[in-house]
């Protein structure tokens, strides 16, 4: 079973800008209540594109450098990278099966 990875601004590079598989970055915080909301659904997705694709969370707060860099102004945002790219974005909670076909759409 796959386990969402903590992304930090330390290893954002090698986690998803060099990852040969889509990845999916969870930004949140400790505080955010829809943050909190999302959590469960991020880990199952970790389990369900185990192999597949690389499922990781960023806390903002902890990592305030890669937060600005992509523009984070609202959480949980929700960004797809492809090929060191930003290829799909959502910003608030979202269903499992939306986040599910996002990822989905990206896996060659």
């Amino acid at each position: 079973m796959g386990k969402a990875i903590e992304i930090t601004d330390d290893n954002f590079e090698e986690v998803v800008l060099n990852s040969e598989n889509p990845v999916l970055v969870d930004f949140w915080a400790t505080w955010c209540g829809p943050c909190l909301m999302m959590a469960p659904v991020v880990e199952e997705l970790a389990g369900d594109f185990d192999g597949k694709a690389v499922i990781g969370k960023l806390d903002v707060d902890a990592n305030p450098e890669t937060a600005a860099k992509f523009g984070i102004r609202s959480i949980p945002t929700m960004m797809v990278f492809k090929g060191g790219e930003v290829v799909d974005k959502v910003v608030g909670a979202s269903s499992k099966a939306d986040l599910q076909g996002r990822v989905e759409a990206q896996i060659a």
